[in-house]
């Protein structure tokens, strides 16, 4: 059942489904050039679910409950429009910032997408627009492990995965409020790991890594924060090594169309970060 009041919105949600041919489930990274769609073997199927807006409510989520957490920061960079310049002015604040924030003692920043949504136009790597198929960005734990012997030293590695370590994102909107296909984000103690995740290979040019696709459940609580500004921010956790049974491992996430979007409220426009996070 789903409804709308002050706080909570009725909106659809799109869910994997299984390939008819029992086939195991891939996705290609890069969108085919003349469709501008990302080749799969897979289908989704849109569900109505309630997304409750939690403004004035942010301190009842965080990393380690629900799998996402939201902060006020305002970047010093602000501008987002070159990849290399991103890199040199954006990611040094970011790093020291989810540090600060998560209580880490290292921080690698291993990519970053900017969506700005055009409609009719093509998915294309130049032009990312945002993902409306709920999904984890990361991944299970043979993949997680991957990235650190990918992103780290070599000589550090065997240290590095001994401790803690968890693959976050850090999202934001830029240059205006995120009205506009928000980002909703699922409460991971409503996730039945057993029934909704579904390995699914991510397909590069050069390998295969590894995501997770999501089944619909209805039993699923979904939120987001209307209206998000470029001075807030969602830390998303995708893996976290700590599996106690109690601590979140990840935060299932996708943009959705939201009824109460102003007329006149521009495109959505976003920056996320991908980060691998040690403690000691």
């Amino acid at each position: 059942m789903t409804f709308s009041t002050a706080d909570t919105i009725s909106a659809t949600l799109y869910y994997f489904t299984t390939p008819e041919d029992g086939s195991a489930p891939y996705i290609y990274v890069n969108a085919d050039p003349s469709t501008g769609r990302r080749q799969r073997n897979w289908d989704i199927a849109p569900h109505k679910v309630s997304i409750e807006n939690i403004r004035g409510k942010e301190d009842t989520v965080s990393l380690d409950t629900t799998g996402f957490q939201y902060f006020r920061h305002q970047a010093q960079h602000t501008t987002f429009e070159n990849s290399e310049v991103i890199k040199k002015e954006y990611y040094p604040e970011s790093i020291e910032l989810v540090k600060r924030l998560t209580g880490a003692s290292r921080a690698v920043i291993f990519d970053h997408t900017i969506r700005r949504r055009r409609p009719g136009e093509k998915d294309t790597r130049q032009n990312r627009q945002p993902v409306y198929q709920v999904h984890i960005d990361q991944k299970t734990p043979e993949s997680a492990v991957a990235r650190v012997h990918r992103h780290m030293p070599a000589e550090d590695v065997p240290r590095l995965l001994a401790g803690r370590f968890q693959i976050i994102n850090l999202w934001r909107p830029i240059a205006h409020p995120a009205y506009d296909w928000p980002l909703a984000l699922c409460d991971y103690r409503t996730v039945d790991r057993a029934h909704d995740l579904v390995p699914t290979a991510l397909k590069y040019p050069d390998r295969d890594g590894q995501t997770s696709r999501v089944r619909y459940n209805p039993d699923s609580k979904w939120m987001y924060l209307r209206g998000m500004q470029p001075e807030e921010l969602v830390l998303i956790k995708c893996y976290d090594s700590k599996d106690d049974g109690v601590t979140a491992k990840f935060a299932p996430h996708a943009a959705f169309e939201d009824p109460t979007t102003p007329k006149a409220a521009p495109l959505r426009e976003s920056i996320e970060l991908r980060l691998l996070v040690f403690y000691d």
